[in-house]
């Protein structure tokens, strides 16, 4: 079990003898660090004798590259670790040598430092442990009272099965080719690996500047889960972090793109622009495009995908952000709020979303799966029948002329009345909404009488209607936009107009999912959503089943 945040592993045996290594290591290391994972190379490095290391300049090779790249494809086993190889010891052996004696400042200082050196003295003041932390200290900001760990992993022989190697391009020569400016671009959305790779070739290759490109807005309309996306401020802050990390020394400037091409096609200044197997084309356009702006073309650097072991239906066969946002439905994206005066049972879910988001097809999983559902919709349409709590007040604010015959209200009239027409429909929901609120509260009492564990209340306008202060969790059914349309048109018989106009006449995904403790996409086929909902958890307790949330672990349970 992971004992420790953040850990600085450094490696010492050769790279030849490392690289079937890397995996066993990355595993033990794994189980003590269970969060940031910093890897510093060097290679021969001894740990035994009476003087202190120091750290030395491991050349930019083709085999330090691709040893590189095969860290961060190992990694990727271990999706708890966020691994981050530093490269600050790594450098072209062209460029003029800098001092290696200041302590480089880490963003999660290393509480532990392990390393794959071994020794026979395993004694607790094993001098070999001394000197790791001497030297784990002399190159990097750690925590107070660093702890040393020196791994022993069971090295096997490599059958290669079920690893995906990385392919690597016919180069010339063994050291890389570096520049003085380099560009990149793309959407960095949740770093991964496949980005990290990206990212340390770019500060590999780079002697002074790495401009940065990063998608926004309308670049992400056409992106899966779209409203998933990080915030643009919250992905270059991540970005830097990790760069300003793996190698403080260079030069990072990051810009919005709202383009294709950004200023790419427009900076003198840059040599190379680094690109992946599925953006070379674009990679291409940029040369065309500078030529044709009287620019001298860049030198394209192209970096292989890296395949994706973990990646399940529906997702992609590489490592991608898209593959990352599809494994968050279904799962707590932020804490709810504990509300004192919110009874704790039952625990009652707010599942909401536009019109065709099959929000109505959850629910009711969920009531087969055992929950108390509570259909608002339904609740609605008898607070406006004759009788019902909200029907004289419609009649007396909107007049007589909205009844039928048979003295029900035509809703179709009165929607004719208030749609377009802010003022008149907030006279509506003024009345409608606080009567529609206690029915509910009444149905969750009904609930609790039954004793049910869970209560789901289906309710288009939750958010709205300010209802979310009645339920202990806001989930919210998404799907893309286009899709919403095909089936508003084929559900009601509507033009592709009308249905625009419904769906902007709501609250987008996107303002829906800021609110939201839990999303869900219906997109797929109904057994797909289903398995979002369970992570959730069924308990035998007496003869019954309980439903419980989908925040709660299975070390949670009673």
């Amino acid at each position: 079990m992971s004992i420790f945040r953040s850990g600085l592993l450094v490696l010492t045996a050769p790279l030849s003898a490392l690289s079937p290594r890397l995996a066993p290591i990355l595993a033990s290391a794994s189980r003590i660090v269970e969060d940031t994972l910093y890897i510093h190379l060097q290679p021969g490095l001894s740990l035994t004798g009476s003087s202190q290391p120091k750290s030395t300049y491991v050349p930019a090779t083709h085999e330090v590259y691709n040893l590189i790249n095969k860290l961060y494809a190992d990694a990727d086993a271990h999706g708890h670790l966020d691994v981050r190889v530093l490269l600050t010891n790594i450098r072209n052996q062209s460029l003029v040598p800098q001092s290696l004696s200041s302590v480089q400042n880490l963003s999660h200082p290393p509480e532990v430092v392990l390393t794959d050196f071994q020794t026979s003295d395993g004694g607790q003041y094993n001098p070999v442990k001394q000197q790791l932390e001497r030297y784990a200290t002399s190159c990097y900001s750690c925590r107070p009272n660093l702890i040393s760990v020196l791994l022993y992993p069971d090295y096997e022989p490599d059958t290669g099965e079920g690893e995906q190697p990385l392919q690597k391009p016919d180069w010339d020569g063994m050291s890389l080719h570096s520049y003085s400016d380099i560009v990149v671009g793309g959407t960095f959305d949740r770093l991964h690996n496949a980005h990290k790779i990206l990212l340390s070739t770019c500060c590999m290759l780079a002697e002074n500047r790495l401009l940065l490109g990063i998608s926004d807005k309308n670049l992400l309309e056409n992106k899966p889960l779209k409203e998933l996306i990080q915030p643009y401020v919250k992905r270059v802050e991540k970005l830097c972090e990790f760069l300003v990390d793996i190698k403080p020394s260079l030069r990072y400037d990051t810009v919005p793109l709202l383009d294709p091409y950004g200023p790419s096609i427009t900076d003198p200044g840059l040599k190379c622009i680094v690109v992946s197997e599925e953006t070379r084309k674009g990679g291409v356009a940029v040369n065309k495009k500078r030529l044709e702006n009287g620019l001298p073309e860049l030198v394209l650097h192209e970096i292989p995908l890296v395949k994706d072991l973990q990646h399940s239906e529906n997702e992609e066969e590489k490592i991608s952000s898209s593959s990352l946002r599809h494994r968050l439905l279904g799962t707590l994206l932020q804490p709810p709020q504990k509300d004192l005066d919110l009874p704790s049972c039952p625990y009652v879910i707010g599942l909401t979303g536009g019109t065709g988001s099959g929000k109505s097809s959850i629910a009711r999983h969920l009531e087969h799966l055992g929950a108390y559902l509570v259909d608002v919709d339904r609740l609605g349409h008898e607070a406006y029948a004759p009788g019902g709590p909200a029907y004289e007040q419609v009649v007396e604010a909107f007049g007589a002329d909205l009844l039928n015959e048979d003295g029900t209200i035509n809703r179709k009239v009165l929607g004719a009345k208030v749609f377009g027409n802010q003022e008149q429909l907030k006279s509506l929901t003024d009345i409608v909404w606080p009567v529609i609120a206690q029915m509910v509260k009444k149905q969750i009492n009904e609930a609790v009488v039954q004793g049910k564990a869970v209560c789901v209340l289906d309710a288009a306008v939750l958010l709205e209607a300010g209802w979310s202060d009645m339920v202990h969790e806001v989930w919210t059914a998404i799907i893309p936009e286009t899709e919403a349309l095909s089936r508003i048109m084929a559900r009601d018989g509507l033009s592709e107009e009308a249905a625009r106009s419904r769906l902007q006449s709501q609250l987008t995904n996107s303002q829906r999912v800021e609110q939201s403790h839990v999303v869900l996409c219906t997109l797929w086929e109904p057994e797909v959503t289903h398995r979002q909902a369970p992570p959730c958890f069924f308990v035998s307790c007496l003869p019954n089943f309980y439903l419980f949330p989908f925040s709660q672990t299975a070390s949670s349970l009673p």
